[in-house]
């Protein structure tokens, strides 16, 4: 699932075009769902199980600030935004990027503690998907040639597929402490809230209300509340 969801995001825009009026609500749903997510299951088991959990905030607090170092190079593609790079190194920088954020959300789902189970997998899994494939939208955007389809665009966007499960299985063979998980969470899930609270502010300019992001926003969370608790 983590994979065909990024790659159907991907398809849709190298064989649809780049419109960013196409991704603007499921954007939104995306948002609010990994939001919510964070806050209802993330942070309540991070904070629950922690020794120390005055660090864990400072490692949260350190990852929303390492995703706003990242959104230097990738300049937000990982929320959906696209400017198109000056150069082909600007390209690879906004990947690299991609992918090492990519690495971290796919440890994130192989982690193991008591409070962690089938239930709470899927709701995280499902959250990652609604965000990569907007990502994934506006990555191949970025690679849009003169043709409509590239070569390079097929490997570019294969890449960013396999960046997340690969994170998976390197986490599953290697050996961390439980403290270092944590701290590898607690960085992650800071991440997390940074991509979330932007699409809000991105998908409201000039700060105006609009009735379907506010009940998208609603029943994005609600969805994440079901799927938390019973699916």
């Amino acid at each position: 699932m983590l994979i065909s969801g990024t790659l159907i995001g991907g398809l849709a825009s190298i064989l649809g075009g780049y419109n960013p009026s196409r991704i603007y609500l499921p954007l939104i749903f995306g948002g609010s769902y990994l939001f919510s997510i964070t806050i209802i299951h993330i942070f309540p088991e991070l904070f629950t199980l922690a020794e120390n959990p005055t660090k864990i905030g400072l490692y949260v607090l350190l990852g929303f600030f390492f995703q706003q170092l990242l959104e230097h190079f990738t300049s937000g593609v990982e929320h959906g935004h696209f400017h198109k790079p000056a150069n082909l190194k600007a390209k690879y920088y906004i990947l690299i990027a991609l992918v090492i954020h990519s690495l971290m959300e796919g440890a994130l789902l192989s982690h193991d503690t008591p409070l962690h189970d089938q239930n709470s997998s899927n709701s995280l899994l499902f959250g990652i998907i609604l965000h990569k494939a907007p990502a994934a939208f506006a990555l191949m955007a970025v690679f849009q040639g003169k043709i409509k389809f590239s070569k390079q665009q097929l490997l570019v966007l294969i890449i960013f597929s396999l960046a997340s499960p690969v994170g998976v299985i390197a986490n599953n063979y290697l050996i961390f402490s439980p403290t270092q998980l944590s701290t590898l969470f607690a960085f992650v899930s800071g991440a997390f809230l940074h991509i979330s609270t932007t699409i809000f502010v991105e998908a409201s300019p000039g700060h105006r209300f609009k009735f379907n992001k506010i009940f998208i926003s609603l029943t994005a969370a609600l969805v994440a509340i079901l799927t938390e608790f019973y699916f």
